[in-house]
């Protein structure tokens, strides 16, 4: 089942159960998903769709980080918003994960002692490993402390 039948079906028990904010939600994340499938003028891959997902969630993000203090009301709804989304996220790499992907990186690549010189070539190696499950900056991150 592809992420927007499964979004469609969530946003009709959504509307069954007359929980508004959760349909808007759905309805807005089926809109994008649709919307991106027209563009491609073909049905998504699964990592197209986890890109659109994740496309949401980051603006809504944002959209909560940039609201001002005394806006409790747009918050908490960017919060409503936020928990829906991660439902159909992908599930994120934890660090002991990214760290057994970088220690196979620096074998592939026969590094012993990793410096800051090696890094683009470590970087290069280990986004495409981790694209889509790991956030980039927790991965740069982890690897400029391997680099110590």
């Amino acid at each position: 089942m592809s992420k927007i039948d499964e979004v469609r079906a969530q946003m009709v028990a959504a509307m069954k159960n007359k929980d508004k904010e959760r349909k808007d939600t759905l309805s807005m994340l089926l809109a994008a998903l649709k919307n991106r499938a027209i563009d491609k003028r073909e049905d998504l891959t699964e990592a197209e769709e986890n890109e659109v997902i994740k496309k949401e969630i980051k603006q809504t993000q944002e959209t909560m980080d940039l609201a001002p203090a005394d806006r409790e009301d747009i918050r908490e709804e960017c919060a409503k918003r936020l928990a829906v989304l991660k439902e159909f996220a992908p599930a994120e790499m934890s660090e002991e994960e990214i760290r057994a992907q970088i220690s196979a990186v620096l074998s592939d690549l026969g590094i012993g002692e990793p410096t800051a010189k090696d890094k683009g070539k470590i970087m290069k190696e280990l986004m495409p490993r981790v694209k889509g499950r790991a956030d980039g900056a927790l991965v740069n991150r982890l690897v400029g402390e391997a680099l110590k």
